[in-house]
């Protein structure tokens, strides 16, 4: 890879290597990304119209999503955080066991409320959405608000999805744009 290339000083969040990922980007590719690292530099601030860079590797489909409908367009996993589930580790964090946490829970929430919480985590779990979680949509956020303040490098993410059907998680990368501040 030539040392001009974009992706010679990327900054992996995820233990993935750019080498491979640096193979599969096109001319085409580098072009929209260095277009969008330009808006990242001229942008004013944080604002939700700012560049999230989404590549599906197997089809070398590479999407500009606004960060403002980053969630919609791929919904991250919110199953572990709900209160139901959250109160329970808690409990058991508290020293509580499964049995009696298991009760308080249903006594705060409601059974079907517990229950439904559970079938939506197991339900996550099996299906799985990549490693998407809430967590990582939200250190995505607050990395890149973050990282527009005046004393920061301004690093375009760029979200490589995994493909279809495996259980390989979402890479995520924080590209700094040709020409950075």
């Amino acid at each position: 890879m030539a040392p001009s290339s974009p992706l010679s000083r990327t900054r992996p969040t995820d233990p993935e290597p750019c080498s491979s990922l640096g193979e599969r980007l096109t001319a085409r590719h580098q072009a929209l990304l260095h277009q969008w690292g330009q808006e990242l530099l001229q942008a004013p601030g944080w604002r939700g119209e700012l560049p999230v860079a989404v590549l599906e590797p197997c089809w070398l489909r590479l999407r500009r999503v606004a960060v403002q409908d980053l969630s919609n367009r791929l919904p991250p996993d919110g199953s572990e955080a709900a209160p139901e589930l959250v109160r329970f580790r808690q409990l058991r964090q508290a020293g509580l066991d499964d049995w009696s946490a298991q009760q308080l829970c249903w006594q705060e929430f409601g059974c079907a409320a517990f229950q439904q919480a559970q079938r939506r985590f197991w339900t996550s779990q099996d299906q799985g959405n990549h490693g998407w979680t809430l967590a990582r949509y939200l250190d995505l956020i607050e990395t890149y608000r973050r990282g527009l303040s005046a004393d920061e490098v301004r690093r375009l993410p760029l979200l490589v999805l995994a493909r279809e059907g495996s259980a390989e998680h979402h890479a995520l990368f924080w590209l700094p744009p040709i020409g950075g501040r």
